[in-house]
């Protein structure tokens, strides 16, 4: 039995950094080498950062990607490294390089492009199609194919060709957006297809923030017969390095009951011809997959962390009402940059009520932040001094309540612009959806840390701080009292909105399922409730596209998700 000892190179690029780029991954490949390894595997355009949008209709950014791929081949030595990067030819192509020995011994073009949900590579790239070679690389004895994330989501595609020529090791580069749930569905998807084409998986993901995107990384390795060898952590850089046994596959595939596929051998170029002796095994760590409250959790720290970082942004000011949404908020940002870069803001005004102010303060010094106070009253008041000719003889309703908001946002950006905090919003999935939130109020700022989070799944959060805590960092008023924008005397949500334990499942079913107001109230729920709901989703649009980018963690968020027109006469 051959054993090839392959590392997965699970790294967290920036999008246009190039230099950043190449030189993570050279220090990942010097790493590989120094560990014995036979192949290196890279992420998915890991030259570039994924996804690089329009930046690919620069010629230049084009050329200087391929200068950076360059670069690492000739640094390559014995070890072979499979990497991403864009490829240029009479079109552009999501290709992957096979490079040893000083240079590219080989490349690959993705043939199948994602072009659904936060996917647009149809209006970049071209597919690599038959007419390109698809080639198998003997490296270590072993007949390698390489592919590139979503070929191998295909049963039909190019694993499965490659596999029926003779592969015995897939190589599969990724970039592979988080939602919740996702590592659990990608990692039964990739134990079927390892067993039906008795053929090993090298998985490499990347991992990381991008604007609205969150990478999880979970790279692994499953054998010939679908069982999981390895596993990288999530939301963590890593270099997993795994002795993979490749036994012979022939005896199996003859005995297949589904039949052997006759196909043409595909041409195999030689890479290296043996592995080497390998000092003491590897067998590569198996990193637990997380619960979903830590799942979650983690995917907003690392989105929020990224988002500023790579944004040049050390530190973030919240408004802190002591209200559940900005306890959550101000707890990931600590999570994200430490508690000496975010800076607490209560804005009270005459309809603040004691306990929001002292909740307020009270999770402040539990998280060990910058706290202040300052009063939005004096400004509200000349406001409503300045308005009164205008708006005399009218009683005073929600354009009371948006002038409240709208001085929270001023005083915010304000501090924002003099000491070069970013604002982090607090709007949540639920508010955000229904458009319960004030347009240039509480939706000013530079992220939305939580806009893709439902309210019921907010309180799940706070829990989950106070468990993993072993203390009460979240006060349990928080927690418990009812959630309320105290922009008039004794408002609650529950006055505006149904509960949430009635708004989310909604919301749910029509916002990420995608369900007709129609088929919502057909699956038993209320007609009236359902109506009104599916029509304040729609009239909130245009307020949603004003909105700032925020952490993307479920299968359909607001911004490149979900693309429906502001003006529209449909309604289900």
């Amino acid at each position: 039995m051959t054993v090839l000892r392959v590392a997965l190179a699970q790294l967290n690029p920036t999008v246009g950094d190039l230099d950043g780029n190449l030189a993570k991954l050279i220090d990942a490949y010097d790493r590989a080498e120094a560990a014995g390894c036979d192949i290196v595997a890279f992420p998915e355009l890991s030259t570039t950062g994924y996804p690089p949008e329009d930046l690919v209709l620069k010629p230049g950014f084009v050329a200087d990607n391929l200068e950076v791929l360059s670069t690492l081949a000739s640094h390559t030595g014995r070890c072979a490294a499979v990497v991403g990067f864009v490829d240029q030819g009479r079109d552009l192509y999501n290709a992957a390089a096979v490079c040893v020995g000083g240079e590219i011994a080989g490349r690959y073009h993705k043939r199948l492009l994602p072009n659904s949900t936060v996917f647009d590579e149809a209006r970049y790239f071209t597919p690599g199609h038959q007419s390109d070679p698809l080639e198998l690389y003997l490296i270590g004895g072993v007949k390698v194919g390489i592919s590139i994330c979503e070929d191998i989501w295909s049963p039909f595609g190019p694993v499965a060709e490659q596999a029926a020529a003779g592969a015995e090791l897939s190589i599969n580069i990724n970039a592979s957006p988080f939602h919740t749930g996702k590592s659990i569905e990608r990692e039964r998807m990739l134990a079927t297809r390892a067993a039906d084409s008795h053929a090993a998986i090298i998985y490499v993901n990347q991992v990381g923030g991008q604007d609205e995107l969150v990478f999880d990384g979970a790279s692994v390795v499953f054998d010939h017969e679908g069982n999981l060898l390895a596993r990288a952590p999530q939301f963590e850089e890593a270099l997993l390095i795994v002795d993979v046994p490749v036994p012979p596959v022939y005896r199996k595939r003859l005995l297949d009951p589904r039949g052997r596929i006759t196909e043409s051998l595909l041409p195999t170029v030689e890479v290296s011809d043996s592995p080497v002796a390998h000092v003491g095994p590897t067998v590569g760590v198996l990193a637990e997959l997380l619960d979903p409250d830590r799942e979650l959790y983690d995917a907003l720290v690392l989105g929020t962390r990224d988002y500023c970082a790579k944004n040049g942004f050390d530190d973030v000011v919240i408004a802190l009402s002591g209200g559940i949404d900005s306890t959550i908020v101000a707890c990931v940002a600590v999570a994200a940059l430490g508690a000496g870069h975010v800076h607490g803001v209560s804005m009270p005004s005459r309809y603040s009520s004691d306990h929001s102010r002292s909740d307020a303060q009270l999770l402040a010094e539990n998280l060990g932040i910058d706290f202040r106070t300052i009063s939005i009253e004096p400004a509200f008041q000349a406001y409503l001094d300045m308005l009164a000719p205008s708006f005399e003889g009218r009683e005073p309703g929600l354009t009371y309540e948006n002038i409240q908001s709208r001085c929270r946002g001023l005083l915010l950006m304000a501090l924002s612009n003099e000491f070069g905090w970013m604002a982090l919003t607090t709007g949540n999935k639920s508010e955000v959806a229904v458009g319960y939130f004030t347009i240039y109020g509480d939706s000013v700022g530079g992220y939305g840390v939580i806009k893709d989070v439902l309210k019921t799944r907010v309180y799940d959060l706070c829990r989950h701080v106070n468990r993993v805590a072993g203390r009460e960092v979240v006060p349990e008023a928080v927690i418990t009292k009812p959630p309320s924008a105290e922009l008039r005397p004794d408002q609650r949500d529950d006055q505006s909105l149904p509960p949430y334990e009635v708004l989310d499942p909604i919301l749910q079913l029509y916002v990420e399922d995608d369900r007709t107001a129609g088929e919502i109230i057909e699956l038993g729920h209320d007609e009236a409730m359902v109506r009104r709901i599916t029509r304040l989703v729609d009239i909130a649009e245009y307020k949603r596209r004003q909105s700032p980018p925020g952490v993307r963690v479920s299968r359909k968020a607001f911004g490149k998700d979900r693309r429906l027109p502001i003006t529209s006469g449909y309604r289900g």
